[in-house]
C-alpha cells in the first residue's frame, strides 16, 4: 500500500480521529526536537507530515512574527489541523500534498521540521533534495525518527506480544511498518542526506516513555482500534490487558521507546556542495551518538 493510499483511508482517519492520543503519545519527544529546530521568532518554518497540527502549532507559538506552513499527504489530518488551529495562529497555513514534489518556493524556508514524517518518502534522496531547495542557504531540517527496537526494550516486546495475541488480522500493514523502520539506520540517514546535499548531520538517539492509555483496558481498546480485524474474543481482550499491566502507572501506560533527532544543514554557499566528497566517509560533523 502506498503512503498516500494508507494515510487517505484508514489510518489517516484513525489518526485524524484520536489525534489527542496520538499527540499524548509522540509529545515527549517534542522537547529534543524543538530544542534542536532552535526555531527563531521571525523564522519561517516549513512542518513536513504536520499531522493534526500540533508540531506546527508550537513552532507557531516560537516563531510567533514568522509563518509556518505544514503539509501533510493525509486529507484527514489536514483537515483536522485546521480545524484545530484558531485565529491565535494566524500565520500557521495548512497544505496537502506530499513533500517529496510539493511545490514549495525555492529558499522560501528558514528551518523544516517533521515528527516522524519524512519515513514515508518512496525516494528519501529525491524528497530530502527538494525539501532542501526549498529551505534558504544555511538552512536546517530537524526531524525526529524511530530507533531500532531493541531486543527486550519495553514497546518492542509489548506490541510483538500483543500482535501475536490479536492475530494476523490485527496486523499493522506491513507496508507501513517497513516504511516507519526505513531510516532507522543512522548511517543510511547520513548517506541519504549526504547525497541531497546536506552537511553537518548529527542524529542523536532520545528515549521516553510514550503513553498508550488511562489504563491497562484503555490502552487495549485503543490498541485494538487501530486495525480492521474482526472483535477480538473476551479472552484475548484480557491477556491483552494482562500484557499491558505491568506498565500501568499513576499518569497513564506507559511503555519505553527510542527514536533518532537528526539534524543537516543546507551550505551557505552553493560551491559548498559540488566541493563535497562521498567516498563512502561521513562529512565533518557527522556523529550517531
Amino acid at each position: 500500500m502506498k503512503a498516500w493510499e494508507a494515510w487517505n483511508g484508514p489510518l489517516g482517519r484513525h489518526w485524524a480521529d484520536h489525534h489527542e492520543r496520538y499527540d499524548a503519545m509522540l509529545a515527549p519527544f517534542d522537547t529534543a526536537l524543538f530544542e534542536a529546530a532552535a526555531i527563531g521568532v521571525a523564522d519561517r518554518v516549513l512542518d513536513i507530515g504536520c499531522g493534526s497540527g500540533g508540531t506546527s502549532r508550537e513552532a507557531a507559538r516560537l516563531a510567533r512574527r514568522g509563518r509556518v506552513t505544514g503539509v501533510d499527504v493525509s486529507g484527514p489530518l489536514v483537515e483536522r489541523a485546521r480545524a484545530l488551529t484558531g485565529p491565535a495562529h494566524g500565520h500557521v497555513t495548512f497544505e496537502l500534498g506530499d513533500a517529496q514534489v510539493h511545490p514549495f518556493t525555492p529558499g522560501g524556508y528558514d528551518v523544516a521540521i517533521s515528527r516522524g514524517g519524512v519515513m514515508f518518502f518512496s525516494d528519501h534522496v529525491a524528497a530530502f533534495t527538494h525539501i532542501g531547495e526549498a529551505l534558504r542557504p544555511g538552512g536546517r531540517l530537524v526531524f525526529v525518527c524511530p530507533r531500532p527496537a531493541s531486543s527486550g526494550g519495553e514497546e518492542r516486546e509489548a506490541l510483538m506480544l500483543l500482535a501475536s495475541l490479536a492475530g494476523g488480522d490485527h496486523a499493522v500493514d506491513t507496508s507501513v511498518a517497513r516504511s516507519m523502520a526505513s531510516l532507522s539506520d543512522p548511517e543510511r540517514t547520513r548517506s541519504l542526506l549526504d547525497a541531497a546535499g546536506f552537511e553537518d548531520v548529527s542524529a542523536v538517539p532520545v528515549s521516553a516513555a510514550t503513553r498508550w492509555g488511562e489504563d491497562a483496558a484503555d490502552a487495549v481498546d485503543f490498541f485494538v482500534s487501530r486495525t480492521q480485524g474482526p472483535p477480538v474474543t473476551d479472552r484475548t481482550r484480557a491477556a491483552m490487558t494482562d500484557v499491558f499491566r505491568p506498565y500501568e502507572t499513576p499518569e497513564g501506560v506507559l511503555l519505553r521507546a527510542g527514536v533518532w533527532v537528526v539534524s543537516a544543514g543546507r551550505p551557505h554557499r552553493a560551491a559548498a556542495a559540488s566541493a563535497r566528497t562521498s567516498g563512502g566517509r561521513p562529512p565533518a560533523g557527522w556523529r550517531a551518538r
